[in-house]
């Protein structure tokens, strides 16, 4: 049943525990309610109590009322409050026979109804010694506990519980550590009254006056806050010396809480009055001051933002609200929540560098020079920069003679920043082109990557509502680098992602626009700051993954990976000597031959970069320095054999690897890109007795898996043109598949490959080893152009291959290609699948046995 301690003064209760003669009228605080109980009853009561106190009636059989969340105690008087149906027949009985009811805690609060497995099993038989009956149906009682009790067993469970009960008195011990123990738990009540004011002193007075142990421990627990296990456990313990080590416990871990709470109350309440203290200070200091004609520091603070205002040259929109929150500012008392807010925007206000700019370096011979000191190759980015210098330095000399002629365009203004987008493979350098552009131009370069970045405040900031605000990134690289052109390098633009917080590839739609940018308003701002003269470089891997608004707002310039002889010149003239330096070891004390060098690129990279590239050499170089230190031989040239004897087996065997598996028939050699550039992947074919299954398997995607379809749909329609059984499909399942499964792949450029592939496979001809190839297919048989074609010929010349089948449409995409690769492959342009078969598949079939 709900059980709650009724409103009611606990110190009268515990003077009548002591004296035994008080009366209850005055125990019960609420007048609006009405006894039930006649003098008769109240004759009869005394009579009961009298038998009670002298365990004169004891019955074998009682009620049983669960309470919830509550233990009643022997020796202890408690008000509760029923309204359970079952729980008011059960109070009814009892006040017509002989009062008594046995109470039993319940183990689980949140029962409404326990039944007999869900209570405890000791109890304290207890006697009603007051009954109201509340306007809302509730019966309010005043009980006292008795003696304890054990159930033995349910006999009854409707309409209310009753059991078969056993007495369990208490072990009553005396002796002076009894008296130790008593007095203890008595003196931890008094601590903790002491520390919780609604415990009146008389309260703790009746607590120290009784001299009975079992008693003292009762009623301290019936008045101490703790968990029902606790309260269970004093209860059922049958030792006074046990019952009185546990309340010890239980007052000890109290009386720390309530101490704990109390020294965080105070020092809350001394940082109150010292903030409070400061304030009054600061106030009299001020007034001194005044007298003394001196200025405090909130007003030299206040005339150091004025002054910073008017140097710094902001824009006109920026100088009134710095002023207007200044004004603001002078109005608040420093200790105002809102003062430090508005100090730390007017201090970013002053902080940009609204006019601060570095003059341009504008010889482009010695730019020329410093881009091929820094780089290899890249002549498109060398060629763009060199551009844009001279006409820099054109528009400056003759900018006289614009200003007295200017433009009568009065809606777009002259931009003068330029935004570049490189987009290539990792390790091809473009990072360290945007510092080398910025010391060309003799500006501050500033960095920062954009790859995971989700939140759209990240980009233009948090307005000032929130706590903690602060611009974004672009305003924040801006400031620290205190200048107003710096080279702004953007990296990983194709990672930037989206959630509920914002598309922050949106909002670098304003910074990126030369018509918008000169007056870019951060959230946190507020005002328009010029972004026009900052030169922003971004970079990525791939252009699919840029948002085609932020991509058409961009000059995408595209860096292509590295042939070997341009890996070659790198690695000799920038990678060896920053790997001698970093490993401690001078110029002239560690060589590589080109053998060496081209052994590394060749069998122990495979990439666009060159970032394994230097991974290797620096693996030689530590090595190199380790024998160093042990004293063993020096190597100063390293040659072909350090290189396989200090890496290991070698990564890659290119050409092997071809041969190998293009030597049954079903296989060819086909080219793909990818974000990390051009890769050559394989394409097998088999089949097996069945009927008309094919089998597509190595993660492909669904424009891969339509590429397939036509090849195979263009071979059965020409199959008796290729000496094919025209009914092969209906005999054989056919399988195909592309190593690497754990790598997706989609696209149609992988056609033509197919087609041969399974074209291989039913004329049991292999296709030649050093061939490879790349082209859409359709089901008429014709070659398509498609994208890439730089990285996957790179690719083709870095694995060795000799002949490249490209469609005749891709042929003046060989233009941009290096030189040493137009030498050393050999580009067949084709038209039709059949231009294809003819020359990539040997002339004689293998053995069809």
């Amino acid at each position: 049943m709900p059980a709650s301690r009724w409103k009611t003064n606990l110190l009268e209760i515990i003077n009548w525990l002591i004296e035994g003669e008080k009366e209850f009228a005055e125990i019960l605080m609420t007048a609006d309610l009405k006894t039930m109980d006649s003098d008769e009853d109240l004759v009869e009561e005394k009579a009961l109590e009298s038998r009670i106190k002298k365990k004169s009636i004891l019955p074998d059989k009682i009620p049983i009322l669960p309470l919830r969340g509550l233990v009643v105690y022997p020796q202890t008087a408690v008000p509760l409050t029923i309204g359970q149906p079952r729980s008011i027949r059960l109070v009814d009985d009892a006040v017509k026979s002989d009062r008594l009811i046995g109470l039993v805690a319940s183990k689980d609060a949140k029962v409404e109804k326990p039944g007999p497995d869900q209570v405890y099993q000791y109890g304290t038989i207890s006697v009603i010694h007051r009954l109201f009956r509340a306007p809302d149906g509730t019966i309010r009682l005043l009980i006292q506990g008795v003696s304890r009790f054990k159930i033995i067993k349910f006999t009854q469970l409707d309409p209310y519980l009753k059991a078969k009960i056993k007495k369990a008195p208490e072990k009553i011990e005396t002796g002076l550590e009894i008296d130790a123990l008593a007095r203890n738990v008595r003196d931890q009540f008094a601590h903790i009254a002491e520390l919780v004011p609604s415990i009146p002193v008389e309260l703790v007075s009746s607590i120290g006056s009784i001299q009975d142990a079992l008693q003292t421990v009762y009623n301290i627990a019936n008045l101490q806050r703790m968990e029902i296990e606790d309260a269970q456990d004093i209860l059922r313990l049958d030792s006074t010396a046990e019952k009185l080590h546990k309340l010890i416990a239980i007052l000890t871990r109290e009386r720390e809480v309530l101490d704990l709470g109390r020294k965080i109350q105070k020092e809350a309440h001394d940082k109150i009055e010292k903030v409070q203290r400061e304030y009054f200070l600061r106030e009299q200091l001020k007034a001194i001051q005044n007298e003394l004609g001196e200025s405090d520091a909130h007003s030299v603070e206040l005339n150091e933002f004025r002054k910073k205002i008017q140097s710094v040259k902001m824009s006109e929109e920026g100088e009134k609200q710095a002023l207007r929150e200044l004004d603001r500012l002078s109005r608040l008392p420093t200790v105002a929540a809102e003062y430090s807010v508005i100090r730390t925007y007017i201090d970013w206000l002053v902080s940009l560098p609204w006019s601060t700019i570095t003059q341009d370096k504008l010889d482009i011979t010695h730019a020329q020079k410093i881009l091929d000191q820094d780089h290899y190759g890249l002549l498109d980015v060398k060629e763009r920069i060199l551009e844009y210098l001279a006409v820099r330095k054109l528009r400056l000399d003759r900018k006289d003679d614009f200003e007295k002629h200017p433009s009568t365009d009065l809606i777009r203004h002259e931009r003068e920043g330029v935004i570049l987008c490189f987009i290539g493979p990792p390790g091809v350098g473009k990072t360290s082109l945007g510092q080398s552009i910025a010391r060309v131009l003799g500006r501050k370069f500033i960095r920062t990557s954009l790859g995971g970045i989700r939140d759209e405040a990240e980009i233009r900031g948090h307005r000032r509502t929130y706590i903690g605000a602060l611009p974004g990134r672009i305003l924040q690289s801006i400031r620290r680098i205190e200048s107003k052109n710096p080279v702004f390098m953007l990296d990983e633009i194709d990672k930037l992602s989206s959630d509920f917080r914002g598309d922050p590839s949106s909002a670098l739609l304003e910074v990126l626009d030369p018509e918008q940018n000169s007056e870019f308003r951060d959230n946190y701002l507020e005002v328009a700051f010029d972004l026009s003269q900052v030169m922003f470089i971004t970079t990525a891997n791939q252009v699919e993954t840029i948002p085609s608004p932020l991509l058409d707002r961009m000059e995408v310039i595209r860096i292509s990976g590295y042939t070997e002889n341009e890996k070659t010149h790198i690695a000799q003239d920038y990678l060896i000597p920053r790997q001698l330096r970093e490993n401690g070891l001078k110029e002239n004390e560690v060589s590589f031959t080109t053998e060496a060098i081209q052994l590394i690129i060749r069998s122990y990279t495979r990439e666009s970069g060159v970032r394994n590239l230097e991974r290797e050499l620096g693996s030689i170089l530590r090595k190199i320095v380790t024998r160093k230190s042990q004293k063993k031989r020096m190597v100063h040239k390293v040659l072909p054999s350090h290189v396989r004897k200090m890496l290991g087996t070698s990564k890659y065997k290119s050409t092997d690897e071809i041969l190998k598996r293009t030597s049954i028939p079903g296989v060819a050699t086909g080219l793909a890109w990818t974000p990390t550039g051009g890769d050559i992947l394989f394409i097998e074919a088999t089949c097996m007795p069945g009927k008309k299954d094919f089998k597509i398997t190595g993660s492909i995607g669904d424009v891969m898996q339509e590429s397939a379809q036509a090849a195979l749909s263009y071979i059965r329609s020409h199959a008796k043109k290729m000496d094919i059984d025209p009914e092969f499909f209906d005999k054989l399942d056919i399988h195909l598949h592309v190593p690497a499964g754990a790598q997706p792949k989609d696209g149609p450029s992988a056609g033509i490959t197919i087609a041969t592939a399974l074209t291989s496979l039913l004329t049991k001809r292999t296709v030649r080893p050093d061939v490879c190839m790349t082209g859409e297919i359709t089901l008429r048989g014709q070659i398509l152009p498609v994208g890439g074609i730089k990285e996957k010929v790179l690719a083709a010349h870095r694995a060795g291959l000799n002949v490249v089948f490209l469609p005749k449409e891709n042929e003046s995409d060989l233009d941009d290609l290096p030189k040493e690769v137009l030498e050393d492959i050999d580009f067949i342009p084709v038209e039709t699948l059949d231009q294809v078969l003819k020359q990539a598949l040997e002339e004689e079939p293998k053995d069809k046995s």
